[in-house]
């Protein structure tokens, strides 16, 4: 069995390359989205209504709309790079919306009664506690963009799935292997590495009761009020 080592190494870099672009470009737009959709009911169906359009469109499908598109689209990685965060913004948007409306209501009311402004409620008290829940949704997107990134290779953006296309056009079943074992390696060790740090954040950030949670509330509170009345003086 003579696999092409080289390129094996090379495209895995190139789709670890893809999916971290993604990755990182769908939670810089899907964390302050879900946030904001927390605060104004209003917008949820209708951000909420575009990604799960955005889940229903087939990646061939995704890639042949893009292509025409200025800017954002054309051949290669550019529009491959859009086409993964539009697959990734549906369960990152979800999660963070339910994971802030589900803190406690008597942990807000708390944490207000003790002063917290909505800028401190929001990172003292809320994020962390919705960030079991916000992580469980980046989970799914990480894995599901990196299954999603071996399409790439159709529109010339690289990654795993060249060997995959090749190993069609020749019907060379070792190549089309050498491109799906990587690929299937990578989401079971980013799924295992995931799930691992789930469950530590759900462990330490959850409290196991809602006294628990507004005892937290309380004790970030008094925290932030005591560093300004340091300052102060």
């Amino acid at each position: 069995m003579n696999l092409p080592w080289a390129d094996i190494g090379r495209l895995t870099v190139e789709h670890l390359q893809l999916v971290g672009m993604a990755m990182s470009a769908a939670l810089v737009v899907a964390l302050p989205l879900g946030v904001w959709m927390s605060r104004e009911a209003r917008l949820r169906p209708w951000a909420l209504g575009f990604a799960n359009v955005m889940q229903t469109i087939p990646s061939l499908a995704m890639l042949g709309f893009l292509i025409p598109i200025a800017y954002i689209g054309g051949v290669g990685t550019r529009s491959a790079v859009v086409a993964l965060v539009l697959y990734a913004l549906l369960p990152i948007l979800k999660n963070t919306l339910t994971g802030i409306l589900q803190v406690d209501p008597a942990v807000r009311d708390s944490a207000i009664a003790l002063g917290m402004t909505p800028r401190q409620l929001l990172w003292r008290v809320e994020l962390p506690l919705a960030a079991p829940t916000i992580l469980a949704g980046v989970h799914i997107a990480t894995v599901t963009c990196i299954g999603t990134a071996t399409i790439a290779a159709a529109i010339g953006a690289g990654g795993l799935g060249v060997l995959i296309f090749r190993g069609i056009a020749t019907v060379n079943t070792e190549l089309i292997l050498a491109g799906a074992i990587p690929a299937a390696l990578l989401s079971l060790v980013t799924d295992g590495v995931l799930s691992w740090v789930e469950h530590r954040l759900w462990r330490s950030s959850s409290p196991s009761s809602s006294a628990d949670a507004r005892a937290v509330a309380a004790e970030r509170a008094e925290s932030s009020s005591g560093r300004r009345t340091s300052l102060s003086s």
